[in-house]
């Protein structure tokens, strides 16, 4: 029985990295494993809802945040995303995966290894980027409930809101946001990944 396509969306990029991508996809469609439903010339949104497809790649940079990954990621449950872009350290790219990423992967990867990403993502695995050391800090995955957590620490929500919101006592919170420091690699909160600018102004919390 012959396998389906796998629907990839391409999101906007800078001209030449898209049309590289897009070629990169093409040549699988014209092999018969992918299709591709759009290339950066569509709102991204609007054919995530319409278009509900497989995989979507996406700038990391079209992103305001990590937590705007988790967003996507559960709005959006059917579509694994592929995320590009440069300079992400080991911590941010292991945030981005907890909160729902399925690659993290730099503008000068290889397109044998972008066509990796495609079709791991698209059978719900996940793939880092080579060039992180794999010697540096513990990338085991977050859990569901320390995603959480770090979704309202990087909000710069105080420990007791956080307990509040989520029906936890106080030192679950510290708890889970030790471990959440341990697999990240940092010792604070301060350290971790800034939110978005709306919340620039915010209060700093106790740790």
């Amino acid at each position: 029985m012959e396998q389906p396509q796998v629907t990839v969306a391409i999101g906007p990029f800078d001209d030449l990295l898209e049309r590289g991508l897009r070629a990169i996809v093409e040549e699988q469609e014209e092999q018969g494993g992918l299709e591709l439903v759009t290339s950066g010339r569509e709102d991204i949104r609007r054919v995530l809802r319409r278009r509900r497809p497989r995989v979507a790649i996406l700038d990391r940079a079209s992103l305001g945040s990590a937590v705007e990954m988790r967003a996507l990621a559960k709005r959006h449950a059917d579509t694994r995303f592929v995320l590009i872009a440069d300079g992400l350290s080991n911590a941010e790219c292991t945030q981005l995966l907890a909160f729902g990423a399925s690659a993290c992967l730099s503008r000068s990867t290889q397109a044998r290894d972008v066509l990796s990403a495609i079709y791991m993502a698209a059978r719900g695995m996940q793939l880092t980027p080579r060039d992180f050391d794999r010697a540096g800090p513990d990338t085991t995955t977050l859990t569901e409930r320390e995603a959480e957590v770090l979704a309202e620490l990087q909000r710069r929500r105080a420990n007791a809101q956080i307990a509040s919101d989520l029906h936890i006592s106080v030192e679950t919170v510290r708890t889970h946001a030790r471990s959440i420091y341990r697999k990240l690699g940092v010792s604070s909160r301060r350290e971790l990944i800034a939110p978005g600018p709306e919340a620039a102004g915010a209060a700093r919390p106790a740790d």
